[in-house]
This record gives structure tokens, C-alpha cells and sequence, in this order.
């Protein structure tokens, strides 16, 4: 928990059993009729969390394109309590500017919360553009290895560290002694894996949005990604996480997915491996399809967390289950 903290630059940090337990346990400092602003495009997990579960429990949500400030600005009310952060978002890998939302939240007199997941703080850090709280799934990059199931929330204010700490212990939430030695094992090599990530992920970007069966790619290392700019000023580098569309639909993704043999098909990310997903039936299928589609995810949509591989044969693999046969 201290090593967590100091790498986000937080005073506290309570490492939780899954990221979904991190999360429930922020969502645990509201009470019923709060509203949270989150954006359209979020984790299906977090959105099911929000819409099907504590929204029950008589916390509103409303759920907006947060690559707009303004958006964020005209949905806040009087009974705003919470600005929830996701960047780069989960699948489609938008950018939102921490700083200018965190700045609307703070003006409205709520607290923001950023799910740094797909970047770790090796990449990107919250708290320096604003943010009060940060939330991790461990599973994912920090611990980097795919045999730990975890999370941590990681605060920079004394109020929300004791806030935390209780709820995580009252609610039973504590991540097990075995499973935070295996984090912390992990983080050991978080640099180099994450520099051998990302170098692999432009690699495979670039060569996808060559491809003449690749509709689009959504990678903010690329040029013409909307946010480009804005992902150069506050990350110190554009990950390993990518999505993109392929020109068939649901027939070609699936003899692609059948095809691929460096990539397998699993719903996890952030591993030493490379894995492929199909956001509408696996990561995003707790939201319902008119919420995919306004997320701007089709039957048509693939997830690519790519490992440290060599990028030639991570290529190749691609070469091979795209072609015409």
C-alpha cells in the first residue's frame, strides 16, 4: 500500500480484494440522492456497477461525453457529489483532460475520481492534474503478470484516507497478504514492461490502420486520434491498449478471433501476454446494446492489450488471420 501511494504521488493507499471492490468501495462515501457524473464510454463492469446496483441504492448517475468539459459542466447539479474519471476510456481509448474536468467538479463542489488502470502511474498521474481520489485494478499493469486478482484507492487527502480505510475494513474488502506480495513483485518491473508494452502497441497500431480490412484503430499514440495532442501533454506515453473496427462485421470477427495464435482470447489486460476481446459479448455485454452503440462500440469492435512480445511476430500473427483464405 505504500509503495502504490508513493508511485501516485497519494499520502494513502488501501489495496482491495478486485477492482470492482475498489470502486464499490468509493462508491461507498455517497449517500442516497447523490448524483455522479461518469462518462458515456466507461468499463461495462463500472457501468454496471453504477446503473444496476448502487444506482438501486438511491445514488443518481448521469452518464456523458466527458471529452467535452462543457458537458460535464451542464450536467452538474446542487446534488453532485462526484465526477468519475476514465481515461483512456475502456474500449474505444478516449481522452479526457483530467485537469479542465477535475476544475468543473471542483467549482460544483465535488470530488473527482480517476480509474488509472490503463496506464498505471508509470504513464500517468492523476493527482497531478487535480484529481482527489485514484482507483487501480492491480490485476491489470501494476501487477502485470495475469495470476493476481486485485485493486487498490489510493487518496491525497486525510479525510478521504480514513474514509477509505474504514469502509474497506467494514465491508471486508482487504486484499489477501499473498495476492499484495504478488502486486508489489509485480510493480519491481512496471517500467520496463510498460516501455516494452507501448513500443509493441504503436507497432501493431500503425500496421492495422494500413490494413485494407481495418475500418478504423483507436490508439492516442496515433497522429489522427482526436485527442492525440492532449494525451502528449498529460501522459508521459500513449500504453499498450488499442481497439479497433474491421471491415465484415461479426462473421470476420469471429474467423479472425478463430485465426489469431500469439493472441488469445480472454476479457483481462495489462499481462506480460497479449490478448484480444470482443467488447459486445465479453467486456462491455453487462451494458445493454443501445448503451454500446452510443458508446460508439459496433458488433464490429475488437480490444487489443498487447504484451511484450516481439511486435514482428505479433505482426505476423495479425498478417496471417486477416488474410483472405
Amino acid at each position: 500500500e505504500e509503495n502504490l501511494a508513493a508511485l501516485e504521488g497519494g499520502i494513502d493507499c488501501r489495496a482491495t480484494s478486485t477492482g470492482m471492490s475498489a470502486i464499490a468501495a468509493t462508491m461507498h462515501l455517497f449517500q442516497p440522492g447523490d448524483h455522479i457524473i461518469a462518462g458515456h464510454d466507461i468499463y461495462g463492469g463500472t457501468y454496471r456497477l453504477f446503473d444496476s446496483v448502487f444506482r438501486k441504492m438511491g445514488i443518481e448517475f448521469s452518464f456523458v461525453r466527458m471529452g467535452d468539459p462543457e458537458n460535464v459542466r451542464r450536467a452538474m447539479t446542487a446534488k453532485t457529489k462526484c465526477v468519475w474519471i476514465e481515461t483512456p476510456s475502456n474500449p474505444l481509448l478516449n481522452i479526457v483532460d483530467i485537469a479542465a474536468i477535475c476544475d468543473v467538479a471542483r467549482q460544483g463542489n465535488a470530488i473527482s475520481i480517476a480509474d488509472n488502470t490503463f496506464l498505471s502511474p508509470y504513464l500517468q498521474r492523476p493527482f497531478e492534474h487535480g484529481c482527489d481520489i485514484v482507483v487501480h485494478s492491480t490485476t491489470k499493469y501494476l501487477n502485470g503478470h495475469s495470476d493476481v486478482v486485485g485493486g487498490c484507492v489510493i487518496t491525497r487527502q486525510k479525510d478521504h484516507a480514513e474514509k477509505i480505510a474504514y469502509i474497506v475494513n467494514a465491508l471486508g474488502l482487504a486484499c489477501s497478504p499473498f495476492d499484495a506480495w504478488l502486486v508489489l513483485r509485480g510493480v519491481k518491473t512496471l517500467g520496463p514492461r510498460m516501455e516494452a508494452h507501448q513500443r509493441g502497441a504503436m507497432i501493431v497500431a500503425k500496421y492495422l490502420q494500413a490494413h485494407p480490412r481495418v475500418a478504423h484503430v483507436y490508439y492516442p499514440g496515433l497522429t489522427d486520434h482526436p485527442q492525440h495532442e492532449l494525451a502528449k501533454r498529460q501522459q508521459s506515453g500513449f500504453g499498450a491498449m488499442l481497439s479497433f473496427d474491421v471491415k465484415g462485421g461479426r462473421p470476420f470477427v469471429e474467423q479472425l478471433l478463430s485465426k489469431l495464435k500469439m493472441f488469445q482470447l480472454a476479457e483481462s489486460l495489462g499481462g506480460v501476454e497479449s490478448l484480444i476481446e470482443y467488447p459486445d459479448t465479453m467486456s462491455h455485454a453487462s451494458m445493454n446494446e443501445a448503451a454500446r452503440r452510443e458508446a460508439g462500440i459496433t458488433d464490429s469492435t475488437l480490444r487489443v492489450s498487447v504484451g511484450i512480445e516481439h511486435p514482428d511476430d505479433l505482426v505476423a500473427d495479425f498478417e496471417q488471420a486477416l488474410a483472405d483464405h
